[in-house]
């Protein structure tokens, strides 16, 4: 059955600098509808990504987008606005929203900030109107949302940018941090049906839906984090969470049907996927079809060893390895691998160049007034590499007792 709802397969597009940037977000709002598809008597919630606790280009919601968002709210009479955050067992959003100057810029317009996963905010059972594709039989014991969202407005504030496991993430992959809690990485196996129930449960919660995507940075390779940047200097926003997402990744030149979790929204009518029959609105359409940016979608050394568990040949463990009391291994080895070896030893110089360009001196200058200036890059993460040490030194002690074991036997 198809959705219908205001806003349904049109996307808004515009190219953008950083001079006209906040101006340029309240009219891309303005063409994609935003006043049709949000209610005005209602709560308006901004969900904010943040991929990584550290700034990296095209890794998280851009400070200039949410400002942007607000300002644009603001003058289109939306005055009940929430900045929220969901918990990560590998990334800490309160370190997050401070790198990445998300909380100057909602202090600074007295904006109310919610993270959701703190013991104030109630998660609920969520019993759905159909039934689900997948995420009952991940969570038989039942699905539980936070409470907040229901009956408010959302915003997802993505940035254009591919996955390790989706392709390419966007607006239907940032509700994936918002509506699930911290064992999210349960459904991984099935993320794209995962992405599609979530897309439900939001069309049926929320008064109105609408995505901003940031594309003045976009990044390519293994997203969300361990990305290769590149200037793009687009926009992009709709009511329309599936063609907003089939428009990005038409943009980095991939094929949007050919992505299961666009193709199986689409299919079901949930919204446009078809890039020929989406509305472009913004710039010219000619001109937006003919973009190829001929991004990659690849994986990590650490993405690598999720796909064996979650579709290779440890599969028969995946519950062993990410549903039991040995689960902190994976998040260690995340860390390990993002914040020890690839952060210090690759990002950093990428993210260094990058603050040579306009967007990254935009982004150093954000909360100058503040004592804000520049960007905070961190170097190897203490606790990680402390935790690292230690399973070292255990690993030695055992296989030098186990190796004097041995000798005293032989020698006996």
């Amino acid at each position: 059955m198809t959705k219908e709802f205001p806003g349904r397969g049109k996307v808004a597009i515009l190219k953008t600098s950083p001079d006209t940037v906040l101006e340029d977000y309240a009219r891309l709002m303005e063409l994609a509808g935003v006043r049709d598809a949000l209610p005005q008597e209602k709560e308006t919630i901004l969900k904010i990504n943040i991929s990584w606790q550290t700034w990296y280009p095209a890794c998280s919601t851009t400070p200039w987008q949410l400002e942007g968002v607000i300002r644009g709210l603001r003058t289109a009479g939306y005055e009940n606005l929430i900045a929220a955050h969901n918990d990560t067992v590998v990334v800490d959003a309160h370190v997050g929203e401070r790198n990445n100057k998300h909380k100057f810029v909602v202090d600074t317009y007295g904006i109310r900030n919610v993270h959701l996963f703190e013991p104030q905010y109630n998660w609920v059972r969520y019993e759905p109107p159909e039934p689900f594709l997948v995420l009952d039989q991940i969570y038989p014991e039942g699905i539980y949302i936070p409470e907040l969202l229901i009956g408010r407005n959302i915003i997802q504030l993505p940035t254009v940018k591919t996955h390790v496991f989706t392709t390419i993430t966007g607006a239907m992959k940032n509700a994936f941090g918002g509506l699930l809690g911290r064992k999210r990485h349960w459904t991984h196996a099935d993320i794209h049906e995962t992405l599609v129930d979530l897309l439900m449960i939001q069309q049926d919660i929320h008064p109105g839906i609408f995505a901003v995507m940031d594309g003045t940075f976009a990044g390519d390779g293994p997203g969300p984090r361990a990305m290769r940047w590149h200037e793009k200097d687009i926009l992009l926003a709709s009511a329309d969470q599936v063609a907003i997402d089939a428009m990005s990744a038409h943009l980095q030149g991939f094929d949007p049907l050919e992505i299961p979790f666009i193709r199986i929204a689409h299919d079901k009518g949930l919204g446009v996927g078809d890039p020929e029959q989406i509305k472009i609105v913004g710039e010219d359409r000619d001109w937006v079809m003919a973009q190829d940016w001929d991004f990659v979608q690849e994986d990590t050394f650490a993405s690598r060893g999720q796909h064996a568990i979650y579709h290779g040949p440890l599969k028969p463990l995946e519950g062993l390895l990410l549903r039991s009391p040995l689960v902190p291994w994976s998040y260690f080895a995340s860390n390990f691998y993002h914040n020890v070896y690839w952060y210090p030893f690759v990002g950093r110089p990428r993210v260094e160049k990058a603050l040579e360009t306009k967007w990254g001196q935009l982004f150093s200058e954000y909360g100058a007034e503040a004592g804000l200036r520049g960007a905070v890059m961190p170097g190897m993460e203490r606790q990680t590499v402390a935790t690292a040490a230690g399973l070292a030194v255990l690993a030695a002690g055992v296989g030098l007792g186990f190796w004097l074991l041995t000798r005293g036997k032989d020698e006996a």
